[in-house]
């Protein structure tokens, strides 16, 4: 959902857009978050803190910090397989940087996941696993990579993460769009980076800054170049009026409740359960662009495992044959199931089908007990496009991250010194 006018003005994204099908082309491979097999369900990577809502933020860690990251994740099968893990260090646009392994682990780059335990008294049996991210040596873009006994051809989970080291100050706001007719449905991040701490060199061309907007990459901004550079202040600053910093503000998540499976939740319009499956209906969704905004807490596209009816979330929850409902004619192209629960649109089975007989588009989804924010919207080269289902206000709750990252001259890789988190119209606690 790349912020657009009418007369495309977005040159820098577009290049960008460009240069990744250019390094694809040229064996540089950008390395995407993707599962890529059906029976590994619910990846999570998320700071392990002792709060519940620690699984729904981003996977992010400061370098030397207290707060590790843990990866979890369901094998849906009866009995436990081998699994290995190892991390690979990116630049700022997640193509593999030039550091050697032994530059920023201090252990062999293999790791086993042998940490699992099975499922309780569940319909559709599966392992849980968990694993505990090591500690690095280097800031900046990491993959962890999931794979197959020790073969790393056979990939089943990557998963980005980001270390940072506060060397910078940024200073981040939203501010109303340069352009005054998107001042109802847009936000604009501004930014100061204040780099007195650490000595920079030709900090106009080495500092990158990359702002996402509710943990998605499909519509992150890079590339961004500041309009001020006030040197006696060690200060750069993006107060930029070409729209290269706006963000369509889009609209609150929808969601589903399905913490219990022996009562309807919110937004749950029936539950059948079998002796080896469960399956559930959501209600009907309709369009909501155009239609005047309506003020509620989300989770920002985010999920969280947990049930009402047992004491352990992750081994006690069933999984849910879930089918989302979108009430509609038939349109140009299928729209998706998106947000985390989805991967973003990465997963097949988000891609809706239409039902003639309902006049709606059907997506089915195989869930576990919790709850799950989503959204409808259209794939698109830029990422994927709400807007045309769900609208655009203003006033919409989105959390927004700002990564700044710097290439010392000579250096192989770019360091991650500098990230904030800033969330406009925050409701939550």
């Amino acid at each position: 959902m790349k912020y657009k006018t009418k007369n495309s003005k977005y040159l820098p994204l577009l290049s960008l857009f460009i240069f990744f099908l250019l390094t694809e082309a040229l064996g540089q491979e950008v390395y995407q978050n993707l599962v890529t097999e059906e029976n590994i369900q619910s990846v999570r990577l998320y700071p392990r803190t002792d709060e519940f809502s620690s699984q729904m933020s981003s996977p992010v860690m400061q370098l030397s910090g207290s707060t590790p990251l843990i990866l979890e994740f369901d094998d849906l099968a009866f009995d436990p397989d081998v699994y290995s893990a190892k991390l690979i260090h990116c630049n700022a646009d997640w193509t593999k940087s030039g550091l050697r392994d032994a530059d920023f682990l201090g252990a062999y780059n293999e790791f086993n996941v042998n940490e699992y335990a099975y499922a309780i008294d569940t319909r559709i049996p599966y392992i849980h696993y968990t694993f505990a991210v090591p500690p690095v040596r280097r800031t900046g873009n990491y993959v962890l990579k999931v794979y197959r006994g020790r073969d790393e051809k056979a990939v089943v989970i990557m998963q980005r993460f980001m270390v940072y080291q506060d060397q910078l100050q940024v200073g981040a706001r939203i501010v109303p769009p340069s352009q005054t007719s998107d001042r109802f449905n847009a936000q604009q991040i501004d930014l100061n980076v204040n780099y007195g701490r650490r000595e920079l060199l030709d900090p106009i061309n080495t500092v990158k800054v990359v702002i996402r907007q509710n943990q998605r990459w499909d519509n992150a901004i890079f590339g961004l170049k500041p309009n001020f550079f006030r040197e006696e202040k060690k200060m750069l600053e993006y107060s930029l009026f070409d729209g290269s910093n706006v963000f369509l503000a889009g609209n609150e998540f929808r969601f589903i409740d399905l913490r219990t499976v022996r009562a309807i939740g919110r937004n749950i319009s029936s539950i059948k359960m079998e002796d080896d499956v469960v399956f559930a209906e959501a209600g009907m969704d309709q369009e909501r662009s155009g239609q005047t905004y309506l003020e509620y807490l989300d989770m920002n596209g985010q999920f969280a495992v947990f049930n009402l009816e047992r004491r352990s979330h992750h081994l006690e929850g069933e999984y849910v044959l879930t089918t989302f409902n979108f009430k509609s004619p038939k349109l140009g192209q299928a729209p998706y199931v998106l947000g985390a629960l989805s991967n973003w649109g990465q997963i097949p089975a988000s891609k809706m089908a239409y039902n003639e007989a309902l006049e709606s588009y059907q997506a089915t989804l195989i869930l576990k007990q919790g709850w799950y924010d989503y959204q409808y919207g259209f794939k698109s080269s830029e990422g994927f496009d709400m807007s045309p289902i769900e609208g655009d206000h203003f006033q919409t709750e989105n959390e927004y991250e700002v990564f700044v990252y710097y290439r010392e001259m000579g250096s192989r890789y770019d360091e991650l010194i500098g990230y904030t988190v800033l969330n406009p119209n925050k409701r939550r606690p």
